[in-house]
């Protein structure tokens, strides 16, 4: 009897890049790909933080300077490095408000990180990966609030779901290169930027009601699912969300 061997989830051999890496969810998802054997490159606009980030997880990780929103500074970064395989495409902002509060200058800051960089950087990384005849993975940070509403969430939302329908595109057009393309969904996940939140208890309690596993999420509730959809053990996954939100999206 032949029994099948359990694909890999180690990144050996592998290079990796994260934007947005010196803290929070970024920091997380560099980390596990660093434990799981990856060579990965840690990216932001403030060296000081991201040179800092990259120390502490020490083996296997390197610090870049680069600001994500200067699309000739991504593609000029892009073309002087070696192709990546892996992706994670964190680098993100909200302006949570009433909708009819939000100013252009809002909707230019979120779309334009959110959106428009997301796509830039995904497209340098899977150029020079089809220029070099190699396979990949890349991994967009979306949100549950890309699946549903959210209230004060008008903007955000619009963001995530357009993530949701650009990752969509980006498989079927990459596909037949050997590169995926998927997100990772998350719920509310305490990080320091969402901390702050978190002290409001009216607040808290309304996301706790939603997020049915009972607790607020964590960065380490995300290493898992990085690294599956880093790795061949997702090598048929391709153009889907991997929901991670304690059961918020079920109802």
């Amino acid at each position: 009897m032949d029994i099948p061997a359990t694909p890999s989830f180690r990144l050996d051999g592998k290079r990796a890049l994260v934007t947005g890496a010196g803290r929070g969810i970024g920091l997380a998802a560099a980390a596990a790909v660093a434990e799981a054997g990856a060579e990965v490159t840690l990216v932001a606009r403030t060296a000081s933080e991201i040179e800092a980030a990259a120390q502490a997880i020490g083996k296997n990780a390197s610090a870049a300077v680069l600001d994500v929103s200067d699309i000739a500074a991504v593609e000029t970064f892009f073309d002087s490095r070696a192709p990546f395989h892996v992706l994670v495409n964190n680098a993100g902002t909200n302006r949570p408000k009433p909708m009819w509060e939000a100013s252009e200058e809002d909707f230019d800051a979120v779309m334009d990180l959110n959106v428009k960089s997301a796509f830039f950087v995904a497209q340098a990384c899977a150029k020079r990966l089809i220029d070099a005849g190699e396979h990949g993975s890349l991994i967009h940070m979306g949100s549950q609030m890309g699946h549903v509403g959210g209230s004060n969430r008008s903007l955000y939302c619009a963001s995530k779901w357009a993530m949701e329908g650009m990752n969509k595109a980006f498989a079927l057009d990459l596909a037949p290169h050997g590169i995926r393309s998927n997100t990772i969904a998350p719920t509310f996940i305490e990080t320091p930027l969402t901390k702050p939140m978190f002290e409001d208890a009216d607040f808290k309690a309304s996301v706790l009601s939603k997020i049915k596993l009972g607790r607020i999420g964590s960065v380490e509730d995300l290493m898992g699912a990085i690294v599956f959809l880093a790795s061949d053990a997702s090598a048929l996954m391709t153009g889907t969300s991997l929901v991670v939100d304690g059961g918020w999206t079920a109802e």
